[in-house]
């Protein structure tokens, strides 16, 4: 393998543009405005993937929650000042339910934007347009593989072909419309896939998709039964194909803007595979209600501790427990604990994301830098 970027000394250009960046998130966690809500408005699936994170079931538990009372939310946020907010409607499956349209007009109303997150498996051209006709301006469609490696982590064998209809939809709209309909292609990198990342790549380019995203698998729900994770080796593999594929460029010019999730600090390939320093902003700009009514930030921080509140106990105010609550999430001097210590890159890292702790005052399950080393 060719010399990793982490075997490479930070200079001191990278060290002041670190700590320049540290002065901004400060900053913006001083002020923690709202501008992105994650909706978790059903926790049923029409898929069995390996890699859940929220272990969801065609019949969930939980039952789906009410338009209305997500909506309840909504005008809290709205009566409270704030004029922009991104809704992002998720699951589960969104396309489960079939009110999705009403929820989206119902948002659209109070001026905020929305788009959805699907795996695209009961996606049609009949939906998707009625789903655009009533607001939708972004979505998130997951793709994890060519055919086999895709209907293999999602246990159906339908589910390529479906996903790469609804991919197709998704370019044909923004072309068409580019200011007002976006929307990217999310693949979850694991031990079955690392070795087609190339030909995914070349793929999506000939799809005509411009916005790809990746993310590795972490340990939780039905990906913590199974053995997905990449070994540090696979990891600074990753790294160095996600740095190079955001410099390459077809044989006739074509390319894909690729970004790195925003889990963890990567030290020396910060601003090498995504566009922006590692910023976990759960609890800082970043909210969600969950489908029993919880309230916290991404829906991957699901620790009983990270909790806020319930949008069905009595008197609820969601942006009262916004400017009042979120504590452990806006301070988090509580996670510089275990291998976090004394790490000299702690204060560009805050250990990691909220979602790789089991609670506010454990340390994270792993650290992407610790993986990078040699």
């Amino acid at each position: 393998m060719h010399k990793s970027l982490y075997q490479k000394k930070l200079t001191l250009t990278d060290i002041l543009k670190r700590e320049f960046f540290r002065l901004y998130r400060k900053s913006v966690t001083k002020k923690h405005i709202l501008n992105y809500l994650f909706w978790e408005c059903t926790l049923r699936c029409n898929l069995n993937c390996k890699h859940c994170g929220s272990d969801c079931l065609k019949e969930a538990g939980v039952p789906d929650m009410p338009v209305e009372d997500f909506i309840s939310v909504i005008d809290n946020i709205k009566k409270s000042g704030i004029k922009k907010l991104t809704v992002c409607i998720t699951g589960g499956e969104p396309l489960l339910r079939k009110d999705l349209e009403k929820a989206g007009r119902e948002i659209r109303k109070r001026g905020f934007g929305w788009g959805i997150v699907t795996n695209g498996l009961i996606m049609t051209k009949e939906r998707f347009t009625s789903l655009i006709q009533s607001g939708m301006t972004s979505m998130s469609v997951s793709i994890d593989g060519l055919l086999k490696e895709h209907n293999d982590l999602r246990q159906n064998p339908s589910s390529f072909k479906t996903v790469e209809n609804t991919i197709k939809l998704c370019v044909e709209q923004n072309t068409k419309f580019p200011e007002c309909f976006i929307f990217d292609v999310i693949t979850c990198v694991h031990h079955g896939n690392i070795d087609k990342l190339s030909d995914i790549r070349d793929y999506l380019i000939n799809l005509g998709v411009t916005q790809w995203r990746i993310f590795s698998i972490f340990p939780s729900g039905r990906a913590q039964q199974n053995d997905l994770s990449l070994t540090k080796e696979e990891y600074i593999k990753l790294m160095d194909f996600i740095a190079h594929t955001r410099t390459y460029t077809t044989s006739d010019g074509k390319s894909i803007r690729l970004n790195y999730s925003c889990e963890g600090y990567l030290g020396k390939y910060e601003l090498k595979v995504r566009d922006f320093f590692y910023f976990c902003r759960g609890g800082i700009n970043v909210g969600s209600v969950m489908c029993d009514g919880s309230v916290s930030a991404c829906l991957s921080v699901r620790a009983k501790s990270f909790i806020q509140g319930n949008i069905y106990t009595e008197n609820f105010d969601f942006m009262k427990i916004w400017n009042t609550r979120y504590e452990n999430m806006r301070d988090r001097s509580w996670a510089k604990t275990g291998m976090c210590k004394k790490c000299k890159s702690w204060r560009w890292c805050l250990g990691n994301g909220l979602h790789l702790h089991n609670d506010d005052h454990s340390e994270c399950s792993h650290c992407n830098l610790q993986l990078l080393k040699e």
